[in-house]
């Protein structure tokens, strides 16, 4: 029985991630600030339903807070960092938060593990830091040099500084992109749950540029199956892409919608916004080779489980 500490475990990757920890037998704590970056009603619910596996323990804090953080990891083994701001668009109004809660966030979270004597420390960074790379798919050797938006930098930088703790204290320290996750209790200011809730309520969706985007949409399932792999198998300092390893266009996402939720989508359509990258596409051959990673649910089977879990919350 590992005691694991998941930072942002209230969240929408975070509870699932919780869930399965419990499933299989750990202790977790559970290390959220309930910011209101979304309404925090959800995280809250959230939680009521990691409840049903088994018991966590919860600290409310913000990982920016020392103290916070040096006694919630004080008697762990291991710790997944998902905590962060996210979203491309909110970053570009407010770097200087990010910049805060990102990487001093997360620094305060390594120094703390050291000190405690972890072994192991995950962390989530995010497909942004490819930025508009043309070259398909996206390998963890690729360059990263060239974010375009400060999310995106604050991930690259958070790799740097878990690269750095490796390095002078030898944690074991995989570092996760994650690939456009969706699924139940997805973040509702996401495009999927954002669109299938205004197509539900007979309102229009938000469609920004031409529709010919195109993203590597993975289902939370194997977003957490490949977290978990990397808690239990990952060694040394090393990234890995976790995603579907498949592409899908914008408008397809909508005709998807459409189809599972058996209702018609009017498009508001909106120019593209500043930040957001024009193609996302996972090469996952190191993490199948080195963490057994096998994803198992394609787009068309993720937004049909999707559908039928809004449809659940419909009044």
């Amino acid at each position: 029985m590992r005691r694991v500490v998941v930072t942002g475990g209230a969240g929408f990757i975070g509870s699932h991630l919780a869930e399965a920890l419990l499933a299989r037998g750990d202790r977790v704590t559970i290390l959220d600030s309930f910011t209101d970056f979304y309404d925090p009603r959800l995280k809250r619910a959230n939680l009521d339903e990691v409840a049903r596996t088994g018991r966590v323990e919860l600290v409310e804090g913000d990982i920016r807070d020392r103290g916070v953080v040096t006694s919630a990891l004080a008697h762990a083994d291991a710790v997944v960092h998902l905590a962060a701001m996210a979203g491309v668009r909110p970053s570009i109004e407010d770097p200087a938060l990010y910049v805060a809660v990102n990487l001093d966030g997360t620094a305060n979270l390594l120094q703390a593990a050291a000190k405690a004597g972890i072994k192991t420390f995950v962390f989530a960074s995010s497909s942004s830091v490819y930025g508009n790379n043309t070259k398909v798919p996206f390998h963890e050797d690729d360059p990263v040099d060239h974010p375009i938006s400060p999310y995106a930098a604050t991930k690259r930088a958070g790799e740097l500084l878990v690269h750095t703790f490796h390095h002078l204290y030898g944690l074991d320290t995989p570092c996760l992109r994650y690939f456009t996750v969706y699924g139940p209790r997805q973040r509702p200011e996401m495009a999927i749950r954002r669109f299938a809730e205004c197509m539900v309520r007979g309102q229009p969706i938000p469609v920004l540029g031409d529709g010919s985007s195109r993203r590597d949409y993975t289902f939370v399932s194997d977003i957490v199956a490949g977290t978990l792999a990397a808690l239990d198998r990952g060694r040394g300092f090393r990234i890995y892409n976790l995603g579907e390893s498949a592409t899908t266009t914008l408008c397809r996402l909508v005709e998807l919608l459409e189809a599972n939720l058996g209702v018609r989508a009017t498009i508001d359509r909106r120019p593209a916004a500043p930040g957001d990258v024009e193609e996302t596409f996972a090469d996952i051959g190191r993490a199948r080779r080195e963490l057994g990673y096998a994803p198992s649910v394609p787009v068309e089977e993720g937004l049909s489980r999707f559908a039928r879990w809004i449809r659940s919350r419909a009044p």
